[in-house]
Parts: structure tokens; C-alpha cells; sequence
């Protein structure tokens, strides 16, 4: 079968794209598995890192690069938001806080979807609201399961710690104490794709006076609860 689309590039690049997708590979081994010229590999292979589709592990090989998950992420974005409204609700519900589920998109984390407190004092953050990636919560999710160079670059302006997404990790939740704005606290957990692949926050916000300085030890639970509801809805929608 004619696998060539008439862009001759693009064919090559694809080629690159599928020679990495059995696991990290050297410029020789590019080279073995694409039946491409040494300096066109390379040549390749450079350009899709640049855009991130391709990148290097800490042994210096090529791998499939995280702008690839990001694009698989958000093929599933459609299946995600149809089943959130109502988990959002319910997590409003059970909580009595405004709930929301961010996903990241480069440098920011961004409102997809939201259910908010409907009376009294409350934390509201539109749809389509950028927030940023160096405070909350959410953030915290966001960045404690990427990869360490875009961990590392996350953390430089962050206002948490390796450590803390150590812990974020180990115990599967976040919380925030006015970190993004003072006097608002939030708790978050991750949505997962089938993969396994952290792809979204769910989160909970409102006022430290009723959260308190432990948002988590009264949220955590049905923060976790919704996450994982939204982790089951795409598995069962893949």
C-alpha cells in the first residue's frame, strides 16, 4: 500500500513519528527504522522537537514529544465536557462551594467548565477564564504529573515547591490557601484519560472562612470522588 500523501515533508516526518512510537531511539536508529538519509533524520527530527511533538529523554535519544498527549488530550475534550455538568453539580452540591474543571493549555490553565454556589459568598470563575499555572490548586495538578524539564520549568515561578507536588502526587489531591488570591481556598484532584494520563483538575473554591486553613480534610474526599467519576465517563466513552 502507498502510504505517501504527496507532501513529501510531511511523509517524512511521519515516518519519524511512527519509527518513535515503539519507544526512545537514537539518530542511528531513526535512521535504520525510516530508511531516511542521516542529515534528513536529524534534520526532522529537530524540527518536530522544536514544536514539541518530538523530544529527548535523559540518555540524549529521541521520544514522542508531550505536545502529542496535549493533542490527544484535547480530541477527548468533547467527551470530557459532556459528562462534567453534572458531576460539576453534584461536587456543588455535596461541598456547598463553587466547583470547576480546568485543563491546561501552554502557559495558563483555563475554566472549561464550572457549577457555581448559587447564594452568598463564593469563589466564581467564568468559562473560558485563564488562570495561572504558578498558584492554586489546580496548577498544582496540572504540573506535579508532567514531564521533569516542563515540571522544572513550571516550578521556576511557581508559588509551590517540588516538594509539595511530591506530596501532591503521593496522596492524589491539592489544596491551595490563598495562594491565587488572598483569602479564597481550593482543593483539586486529577482527571485522567484511558491512558492514564492526568488531562484536567476538578476543583472546589470559595472563601477560607468556610474552608478553612484545611481545605482538604473537609473536600478532598468528594473532590477525588468527582475526579475519578470523570476518569470512569472517558474510559467507558473510549
Amino acid at each position: 500500500m502507498d502510504n505517501s500523501s504527496g507532501v513529501g515533508v510531511l511523509d517524512k516526518a511521519a515516518l519519524v513519528l511512527t519509527a518513535l512510537e515503539p519507544g526512545p531511539a537514537t539518530l542511528a536508529g531513526l535512521v535504520t527504522a525510516t530508511g531516511l538519509s542521516r542529515p534528513t533524520a536529524h534534520r526532522l527530527a529537530v524540527a518536530l522537537e522544536h514544536h514539541r511533538l518530538v523530544a529527548r529523554d535523559i540518555q540524549g535519544r529521541f521520544v514522542l514529544g508531550p505536545r502529542l498527549g496535549e493533542l490527544a488530550a484535547a480530541a477527548g475534550e468533547d467527551r470530557l465536557l459532556a459528562s462534567a455538568g453534572p458531576v460539576l453539580a453534584r461536587l456543588r452540591d455535596i461541598t456547598g462551594e463553587s466547583a470547576q474543571l480546568y485543563r491546561r493549555q501552554g502557559d495558563f490553565r483555563v475554566c472549561v467548565a464550572a457549577a457555581d454556589r448559587p447564594t452568598g459568598l463564593r469563589d466564581s470563575i467564568p468559562v473560558g477564564s485563564q488562570l495561572t499555572m504558578a498558584a492554586g490548586s489546580a496548577a498544582q495538578i496540572l504540573l506535579a504529573w508532567e514531564d521533569p524539564e516542563r515540571m522544572n520549568k513550571g516550578l521556576m515561578k511557581a508559588t509551590f515547591t517540588a516538594a509539595e507536588l511530591s506530596a501532591v502526587r503521593r496522596r492524589g489531591w491539592a489544596q491551595s490557601i490563598g495562594e491565587r488570591e488572598p483569602g479564597v481556598g481550593s482543593v483539586s484532584a486529577p482527571v485522567r484519560s484511558p491512558s492514564g494520563k492526568v488531562v484536567a483538575a476538578v476543583s472546589v473554591s470559595g472563601p477560607l472562612e468556610r474552608l478553612t486553613r484545611q481545605p482538604g480534610r473537609m473536600h478532598a474526599p468528594a473532590v477525588v470522588a468527582a475526579a475519578e467519576r470523570m476518569s470512569q465517563n472517558l474510559r467507558r466513552a473510549s
